[in-house]
Parts: C-alpha cells; structure tokens; sequence
C-alpha cells in the first residue's frame, strides 16, 4: 500500500475521473481557523475535515488531549464526506501533511487500505501552478463499512514493560523532548528512555516527504530499524506523520495515541529531561 501521492498523480485521476475522494484536514496548533483557510481555496472537490471533532474523541483526564475517535462515530463523519467502499482517499494540509496524517492513520487502522497522503499539500499543488478554488464542497452520504484495529498501537502500560517495546521516537521538537519548554502539557520533558526524532525532520524545504532512501538513513541512525518501535508526540496528531514517514522507509511502528499529554498527567510515571 502505498502511503504518498504527488500532484501529477492527482491531476493525471482527477482528469480520468478516476473515484477520489479529496479531503482537506487544514489544522495547526494555535490556528484555530482551518475552516476558514478552507473556505477562503482549497484544492477543487476537496472536503473539509475537521480534525478536533472528527478525528479525535473529547479529550478528558487520564485520556490526552486527542483521543482516538470509536468507530462508529468515524464511519459516520467518513460517509458524510461521501466515501464508499472502493474509492481512493487523497488527504492534505498546508503544514506538510502534519494533519492530514491523523486522517491516514485512522482509516489505515480503520481497515480503509487506499488512502494517500498528497505529498507536498496545498503546497506542492499550488507550486505546480494548478487553480484552486473557495467556497464549500459537500459529496453524496457515502456507504463506508470502517473497522478498527487494524494498525498497530501501544498504550502506558505497554510502555511501563520494557519487554514490550525496544525503541521509544518522541516526535516532538527538541526542545520540548529535553524539556526546556512546555507550552501546553502540565509537565516538561520526555518518557524515559525515549529518543529525540522532531517530525519536522522527515520533511524537505518545501514540505514534501525526504526520500525513502533518506528516510531509512534518518531512522536507522535513531535505531528504529531494530525491534519494536513506538511513536508518541504531544497528542498523537504528528506521531500520525512519523509513522507515515516510517512506513516510507518501510518500517511499521505502533502509535501511542495518549502521547506526552496522557502520560505526563498521569499520576506515578517517571519524567525524564536533557538530551
């Protein structure tokens, strides 16, 4: 299964009239006006995702701030943006998929096996000189059939048993992994043992996915290409976009969906800080 899409691919579809499902999951930290972006151009056909509702459950103590969703309540939002069984699902952002992972990840684990990221985003397709269009775009109510379990996860207690995972990747920016700052989550720093892998760094300039090759290297270098691998973030949005840009390198990886704002409001576990 392949994971990326480029604008060529896209257009080459879209000019076919091959069955794609286009759905725009503009979101960023602080930014609460993804919507409006949306509205204001987003790739033609495209649908509007909201991530905070639709892609995670509410948030609560001992849960993170981004739970996963259930399964039936992501069935339901994926017809209403007109998905049926068969069809190819295209998801992007402006931020170089950082969002748009979330939605990959979910219907991966859904048991929806053709979705794609467009690499490069919004980014790529206006770079290419492509028009893009405002307003709101809605399809027909799909008829979807979504599962669960399909994607490897961990959870604290996998975590807390050494046995269980040999290699630990803290997406997060350094400086949050050594704890030197904190702007969200009550305490600061990193689980120990865990290794710094800032997902910004899977990325190109331009906001397109490094190459498989550069990929492998980056990874193999952290150690992920030896046993069991975890990924965890803030909230588990961008942990999404690392194990995407492990699944490039042709590395599986588990997912940690509370991440750092689960484990570090939970009472009794160690925090560790520094490089």
């Amino acid at each position: 299964m392949k994971t990326l899409m480029d604008v060529q691919e896209l257009q080459d579809r879209m000019i076919s009239g091959a069955q794609t499902i286009l759905l725009d999951v503009r979101w960023a930290l602080g930014d609460p006006r993804g919507h409006e972006h949306y509205r204001e151009a987003h790739i033609p056909g495209a649908v509007y995702v909201d991530l905070e509702t639709q892609l995670c459950a509410p948030g609560g103590p001992g849960l993170g701030r981004h739970p996963l969703p259930d399964a039936d309540a992501l069935q339901e939002s994926a017809r209403r943006w007109g998905i049926d069984d068969g069809d190819t699902v295209v998801a992007y952002d402006d931020s170089g998929n950082l969002a748009a992972a979330r939605l990959w990840w979910l219907l991966r684990n859904a048991g929806f096996p053709s979705v794609r990221l467009l690499d490069g985003g919004l980014a790529a397709w206006r770079a290419a000189g492509l028009d893009t269009e405002g307003g709101e775009e809605r399809h027909c109510v799909g008829t979807v059939h979504l599962t669960t379990g399909h994607m490897p996860a961990v959870s604290i207690s996998d975590l807390v048993q050494p046995s269980t995972v040999d290699v630990v990747l803290d997406a997060r920016a350094g400086e949050r992994f050594r704890g030197e700052h904190e702007p969200i989550d009550p305490r600061a720093g990193h689980i120990p043992g865990a290794v710094s892998a800032p997902t910004s760094e899977n990325l190109l300039p331009d906001g397109r996915f490094r190459s498989r090759d550069e990929l492998r290297r980056r990874f193999r270098a952290l150690g992920a290409d030896r046993g069991r691998v975890a990924v965890y973030c803030g909230s588990g949005i961008t942990a999404a976009h690392e194990i995407a840009a492990l699944d490039v390198a042709g590395i599986e990886a588990s997912l940690f969906p509370g991440s750092w704002s689960q484990w570090s409001t939970t009472d009794g576990l160690p925090v560790a800080v520094g490089a």
